[in-house]
């Protein structure tokens, strides 16, 4: 009886190999799934951190603090008095600084026109002033002030300066009517400007010019201030005799002798 040889199937072994391939491709595949969920996590644990860790290093770290206050354009004011009336807080963070409220402080003094104040990285405050500018002065009860165009007195003077025309109030004389005096001065003609001795003023309608010669001109308010100007100057040269000029409605003038 003759002898019968087992041998496998080859197409067997080559389904085994097929399914071994298939596994590690998919284990593969599922690694690369798991890493890609885990590096994104990490990136965002990461992210988290770092913008946490800049918040507490602005707004709550002493790193960045405020250690200094620096004060620019300043010519009247004192920058020490600039600091103390900024009252900023030094050593809280930089970044929390209220700067509004600093600037709302800063605008307080009579001095200062606008106000513009920033944060100068890494430590300190910045506060740029514009101080007012004298237009005229006016003297109340012995001192000498300076008054701005919008009729604001802000500054004191030892002696009237020679080049600002001067304002005389009376006891009434509020805020505004000093404001429409600025108005009138601002819109003079130099060569006009340079004969008047002195600006009285009592209400906004009650503006008048005393001339160095003595001759007083009726301004009135500071309406057509302009129209009114040109006509002084023609009254001026016309009716050179005149003590007393009335400009207070341009198109009707008035003299006196």
């Amino acid at each position: 009886m003759a002898r019968t040889t087992f041998r496998p199937a080859p197409e067997r072994t080559e389904d085994e190999q097929t399914v071994r391939i298939a596994r590690k491709r998919f284990a593969r595949r599922q690694w690369a799934r798991r890493w890609l969920a885990w590096r994104g996590l990490t990136a965002l644990f990461a992210v988290l951190a770092l913008v946490g860790g800049a918040v507490w290093l602005v707004f709550f770290s002493s790193v960045l603090a405020v250690t200094d206050v620096k004060v620019e354009g300043g010519v009247v004011l004192e920058e020490a008095d600039v600091r103390r009336a900024a009252q900023v807080p030094t050593g809280e963070p930089l970044a929390s600084v209220d700067l509004d409220a600093v600037a709302a402080r800063v605008e307080g003094l009579a001095a200062v026109d606008s106000v513009d104040v920033s944060r100068a990285w890494p430590d300190k405050v910045r506060i740029a002033v514009q101080e007012r500018v004298p237009v005229a002065v006016v003297e109340r009860n012995g001192v000498v002030q300076g008054l701005d165009e919008q009729g604001v007195v802000f500054r004191d003077y030892s002696t009237p300066p020679a080049h600002l025309p001067m304002v005389r109030v009376s006891a009434g004389t509020r805020a505004e009517a000093l404001a429409e005096a600025a108005t009138v001065i601002e819109v003079l003609p130099d060569r006009l400007a340079a004969r008047v001795d002195f600006v009285e003023v009592a209400t906004i309608d009650t503006i008048s010019l005393r001339l160095r010669d003595g001759r007083t001109i009726f301004w009135g308010s500071a309406d057509q201030s302009e129209n009114k100007a040109k006509v002084v100057e023609v009254l001026l040269g016309s009716a050179p005799r005149a003590s007393t000029y009335d400009v207070s409605v341009p198109g009707r003038p008035t003299t006196r002798h």
